[in-house]
């Protein structure tokens, strides 16, 4: 896998868009279009409450919301480092999200030290991911940080345009 190349294909997807959430959503459609031998891609974010909570991503119906700590998410968040877990079956603390999934790599995104969100892959085969895959997962995640760290952002901030939309009597949703 040219993972030196997917990097390069993510910036040029994102370099003129500045939302982060159409950003985030095209890097997870890429890296799960582009990766090859994986079931999933995609990120969870840090909440308040300690869990991780679903972001954009590619594949199947996820698990929405991580309990703090719990997983191989959660591992990969609470560490600081990436991890690999080459047979998901044999990590006791494994969340099942899609019972197709027999290894996993997640890479944390940090901002200060803290785990913002995570990038997960899973894939349908024992000891899918290598040192290499480490390495080139890692530094392709690092061209999209920057995105998630405005999302965690906005996120944590209460927006009066997030409040007007959803208490909205005009066209649109009501709820």
């Amino acid at each position: 896998m040219d993972y030196a190349l997917l990097a390069r294909q993510a910036q040029a997807l994102v370099a003129d868009e500045p939302d982060p959430l159409a950003n985030l959503a095209n890097f997870a459609a890429l890296a799960f279009a582009e990766i090859p031998g994986i079931n999933w891609a995609g990120f969870y974010f840090a909440h308040p409450d300690g869990a991780l909570v679903l972001g954009p991503f590619g594949g199947k119906p996820a698990c929405t919301r991580l309990p703090s700590g719990r997983g191989v998410c959660g591992a990969a968040a609470v560490s600081g480092t990436t991890v690999i877990v080459d047979d998901v079956d044999a990590f006791g603390d494994h969340i099942v999200c899609d019972s197709a999934s027999q290894s996993e790599i997640v890479v944390p995104i940090l901002r200060d030290g803290t785990t913002i969100a995570v990038f997960d892959i899973d894939a349908p085969r024992k000891s899918r991911f290598t040192e290499e895959d480490r390495i080139g997962i890692e530094r392709l995640v690092a061209t999209i940080a920057s995105s998630a760290i405005q999302l965690a952002e906005a996120l944590s901030t209460p927006s009066e345009s997030i409040n007007a939309v959803t208490s909205s009597n005009g066209s649109g949703i009501d709820r």
